[in-house]
């Protein structure tokens, strides 16, 4: 009997995955739940298991391939008739097991055949702004997707000139796959979604450089590296205490805010193939120590790869460390849907205004962006002060520790 092995339902509203690599080969004989193919989804790699044993036939999407959920990734022909038999779980949600009779194969509609294209919810509502009809467009996207510089194309914008001449571009031409294809749809999806403001300031952190000198090599001692970001994740934990509004949720379908109650953070974290986000939980319940020990542990997973879909989803709030690489000042991009992002800067020392006289500080230049849809300029300023008073003054962590 013949099986078709779709791919399921990821969660979490995914729609589509990448085809990293097959597990199995054609011709192979196979296990329930054996894991057969890898797939990159939402930032993350996963390996889904088979639902059902038998000889694979054929697999049905080379590496590198989009698939939609639904689709076929590939056919098994079973060694017996299946009768019925209990539902098979997956990494994340429910697969799919063969019915007992194929299918019959619907001819497609009217509506699919004369409206038949790939574009994003955001390229969608493009067009409709621009009044561009996306049925007789010719996509330059993953798998003839229609891009947002298409439809600008269409319209005669600004765009059209770029993407015209594009094609004729000489040089090297790298594909925009995986994790990089992932970054950049999100990031478009961001800006095209929120109105961005970006809030700007510096503080003499000078005493917290002193504390994390004096504690890092007792923590050292027990391979931990104490570094500043726990210290920042503890600060905003703290000021978003005060200003719930920037740990939140927009409800737009709605038109609510949605205060959350608990701090999940997201930390950017750079690698080989891009930024990853993964999530520290439950902030306000862990020590500065304890953070450091779960920050070193996600660090060395996202790296790797190897980190859990779930580490990747659900911050409240996100925060970027870009100084480590040398950084200044910088306009953060929000991560949906969070509503805010705090860029920390390279800590330097620099002449500084103490008492009235001139001395050497330890300075942090911190940039935070917000959804202006959210909040305003002013409750913005509070809160990045806010910040910043906690960084200067680590000692309010404690007093103020709720």
């Amino acid at each position: 009997m013949v099986f078709e092995f779709r791919l399921p339902d990821l969660g979490e509203g995914i729609a589509e995955a990448e085809i990293r690599g097959w597990l199995v080969a054609e011709g192979a004989q196979i296990e329930e739940h054996q894991p057969v193919v890898e797939v990159e989804t939402d930032k993350a790699l996963v390996e889904l298991p088979s639902p059902r044993a038998g000889q694979v036939v054929r697999c049905h999407q080379p590496k590198g391939a989009i698939v939609k959920v639904g689709e076929v990734l590939l056919t098994l022909e079973e060694p017996v008739s299946s009768a019925e038999r209990p539902p098979s779980y997956g990494i994340v949600g429910q697969l799919p097991e063969a019915e007992d009779e194929r299918p019959m194969t619907r001819a497609p509609s009217k509506a699919a055949t004369t409206a038949s294209f790939l574009a994003m919810p955001a390229v969608r509502k493009l067009a409709r702004d621009l009044e561009v009809d996306l049925k007789g467009l010719s996509g330059t996207g993953p798998e003839g997707s229609i891009t947002a510089a298409d439809v600008r194309a269409a319209q005669g914008g600004p765009a059209a000139f770029a993407v015209r001449t594009s094609a004729d571009e000489q040089g090297e031409r790298q594909a925009q796959t995986g994790l990089r294809r992932t970054i950049a749809r999100r990031l478009l999806q961001s800006q095209q979604t929120m109105a961005f403001v970006t809030n700007m300031d510096e503080f003499d952190v000078s005493r917290l450089w002193e504390l994390k000198q004096r504690e890092r090599p007792h923590l050292f001692a027990q391979d931990l590296h104490l570094t500043f970001l726990p210290f920042f994740m503890k600060a905003v934990q703290h000021a978003l205490l005060e200003f719930p509004r920037f740990n939140a949720r927009l409800d737009e379908a709605r038109d609510e805010l949605v205060l959350l109650p608990d701090c999940h953070l997201g930390i950017a974290v750079d690698t080989a193939e891009g930024l990853l986000v993964p999530v520290v939980r439950d902030v306000g319940r862990k020590s500065i120590v304890k953070l450091a020990a779960e920050l070193q542990g996600l660090s060395e997973r996202a790296h790797q790869r190897s980190i859990a879909l779930h580490d990747l989803q659900g911050s409240t709030f996100t925060l970027t460390n870009f100084g480590a690489y040398g950084g200044y000042f910088a306009t953060p991009i929000i991560n949906p849907p969070n509503v805010a992002i705090l860029g920390c800067g390279r800590i330097s020392q620099r002449p500084w205004v103490v008492e009235g006289a001139l001395a050497a500080r330890y300075v942090l230049p911190l940039s935070l962006t917000f959804d202006h849809r959210i909040t305003d300029g002013a409750e913005a300023c509070r809160f990045l002060s806010r910040i910043g008073q906690y960084l200067e003054d680590p000692a309010l962590l404690f007093i103020e520790s709720v």
